[in-house]
């Protein structure tokens, strides 16, 4: 069982005479019914059967749409529901299905994501063959809101199989997306739940944390699928910069997972890699859809991350980009007076 700690729930382990399948695909929801559909048939595609597999929605109390008519529709008793009696937070949501997984193995795959054919199929093939590896994860590929495939996750590796010198890649940079990452249920005992510290970035933090401790296996085949639209946590957290912020908290605990010689090096390289990052992505991405506001509090929150003059020659890039936008709007605008 896991050390007492502040911060992080601990996750007992699963009754000794209670039933305990090799798989718990647990299912977070809040007000994504209507993506919800296409998670589950996702993992119907897939069951092996209620021995091998416990599937079950947790929903937070969700005000604007039904998933448990999505559930009983789609699950026909095969899907186990759960709602919480109250909002309790995407991170509270997150402990109570870590809790509620019986399975060795745990897979929590968001109501709005899904996986792909032969996905549970090979994870659990990786998990067998090497029986010391804490989790397991894939490439994957971002999706909009209309399940269109955007773009694919960096590649690893070039081969399935253990990653090399993972811990220093991941404390640097966020790498892996939550519906792509199985964990073995005793690493969660082991290592609590996810850090209540943190509103964004628990799960990077958490597999930092895993991968601190334990070896981590790669897929190379793309088989999950992750989904980026306005109402994700995400696209509200742009809007405000509490994604930045976040991370820079995060990066304080990470410095515990890190070895002393180098924790310094790589954590610098964490914020810059950010502070870079949210200016010439989530800095533009808000101007785009025409929130100036959105778009000066990324870059302002970016430079609290880091002022490397990598950040400033970014930042210098994407000032001198609006300002060009905002010279040929100006004149189309004055052009098209003329006419």
């Amino acid at each position: 069982m896991s050390e007492q700690h502040p911060y992080r729930a601990t996750i007992p382990p699963v009754p000794e005479k209670a039933p305990s399948p090799l798989w718990s695909v647990m299912i977070p929801t809040y007000n994504c019914a209507k993506y919800l559909r296409e998670t589950l048939k996702s993992v119907l595609a897939q069951d092996p059967g209620a021995e091998v597999m416990q599937i079950e929605v947790i929903d937070d109390c969700s005000t604007k749409d039904d998933p448990q008519a999505v559930v009983e529709e789609l699950g026909r008793g095969r899907v186990g529901f759960y709602r919480q009696s109250e909002n309790v937070g995407h991170t509270r949501n997150f402990e109570t299905c870590l809790k509620r997984a019986r399975g060795k193995l745990i897979h929590q795959l968001h109501g709005d994501d899904c996986v792909r054919d032969g996905f549970y199929r090979k994870i659990q093939r990786a998990f067998e063959q090497n029986p010391d590896i804490g989790a397991a994860f894939c490439r994957y590929i971002y999706m909009d809101e209309h399940s269109h495939w955007q773009h694919i996750s960096m590649l690893e590796q070039t081969e399935s199989g253990i990653l090399n010198n993972w811990l220093e890649k991941i404390a640097v940079k966020q790498r892996i997306q939550t519906p792509s990452i199985v964990v073995r249920r005793e690493v969660y005992e082991k290592l609590g739940g996810f850090d209540n510290r943190l509103s964004w970035v628990e799960d990077w933090e958490m597999w930092v944390r895993i991968a601190a401790h334990y070896s981590v296996w790669y897929e190379v085949e793309p088989l999950a699928l992750y989904r980026t639209h306005s109402a994700s946590n995400t696209g509200r957290y742009l809007r405000t910069g509490e994604n930045i912020r976040d991370v820079c908290r995060c990066i304080e605990i990470l410095k515990y997972y890190l070895p002393p010689t180098e924790a310094d090096e790589l954590l610098s390289q964490c914020r810059e890699d950010w502070a870079v990052y949210a200016v010439s992505c989530y800095a533009r991405e808000m101007l785009d859809l025409g929130d100036i506001n959105a778009a000066l509090i990324q870059v302002q929150e970016a430079l609290k991350c880091s002022k490397s003059m990598k950040v400033i020659r970014q930042l210098i890039r994407f000032v001198r980009s609006v300002a060009i936008a905002q010279i040929k709007r100006i004149l189309r605008t004055a052009a098209q007076s003329l006419v």
